[in-house]
């Protein structure tokens, strides 16, 4: 459910079509849960903390799921723009991980704000808790309030596409020519962290992302989703769309890079790709670490 980066800066969609994506979605979750996801200031540190005692007893040592993030010391100052690959279906774990290993490191010292899908807040009660644990709608007018209050921004290119790319691809990353954050990093002057991750997508078999069916019936219209996707995960068996799962144990392991400063002889393009290069490189250390 996390998202790109205001997902109209597609390559290649004509500006006509991108109007018409997500028109149910849209209208679904502003009729709806229209009050939640634009206010920064509903972060909430003592909140987050709460949920952390709870969530996180879930990730750490010896825990259904082993938790390891390396590079947090070596983060710039704020406000920095991190930049992750997604993965692990609807039920975001990797997201819950990265979240609980910064909110160990910094507490309420260091704000951390996830851009998220719309329909995360559809309804209101859960649109005002994630709201209060720092998920602001993804759109470049948050994004820039964050970045211009001095706080950092988490942003997944990759959206549903990522998150639901095939168990094959697992050690893939794909923006799939998505470049808006690109865009606001060179407009607003910030640096851009590459985060790569491994672990959640052992989570469940995606067999296909289904991008097929999602485009023959016209869901990216609807819902503003590029996938019907075929998996194996519980407790479905085999299941089709992206239903909530129960993800399996696993290691979720996090490698921040180097901070990319964006360039003036550089275009959003060529900086997305940096980007993305640099998370492929990380992601591939992790995939020689698992020994795959």
């Amino acid at each position: 459910m996390f998202t790109q980066l205001n997902h109209p800066h597609v390559r290649n969609v004509p500006a006509t079509e991108r109007s018409r994506h997500g028109e149910l979605s849209r209208w679904f979750a502003e009729k709806v849960g229209h009050r939640y996801g634009n206010d920064p200031n509903a972060y909430d540190s003592s909140f987050i903390g709460d949920v952390e005692k709870v969530v996180g007893r879930l990730y750490g040592p010896g825990r259904y799921f082993e938790l390891t993030l390396r590079g947090l010391d070596d983060l710039p100052p704020s406000p920095a723009m991190l930049v992750s690959n997604h993965s692990g279906g609807t039920t975001i774990p990797d997201v819950w991980g990265m979240g609980i290993a910064w909110h160990r490191k910094f507490g309420g010292s260091r704000r951390l704000y996830l851009l998220a899908h719309e329909l995360l807040f559809a309804v209101p009660q859960a649109a005002q808790f994630f709201e209060r644990v720092g998920a602001l709608r993804a759109n470049l007018d948050n994004a820039k309030r964050v970045l211009a209050a001095g706080h950092d921004v988490l942003v997944f290119p990759g959206g549903d596409l990522d998150t639901w790319r095939p168990y094959t691809k697992r050690y893939q990353v794909d923006f799939h020519g998505r470049c808006g954050f690109a865009r606001l990093a060179k407009e607003v002057g910030v640096p851009v962290v590459p985060v790569a991750h491994a672990g959640a997508h052992e989570g469940l078999r995606v067999l296909t992302s289904g991008r097929f069916l999602a485009r023959a019936v016209g869901l990216h219209k609807v819902a503003r989703a590029e996938i019907w996707p075929i998996h194996l995960s519980l407790p479905w068996g085999i299941a089709l769309g992206p239903l909530p799962h129960i993800p399996l144990p696993g290691h979720f392991r996090y490698l921040l890079g180097s901070a990319l400063w964006p360039r003036n002889d550089e275009g959003a393009e060529e900086l997305a790709l940096r980007v993305q290069g640099a998370i492929q490189l990380q992601l591939q250390t992790l995939e020689l670490e698992a020994g795959r």
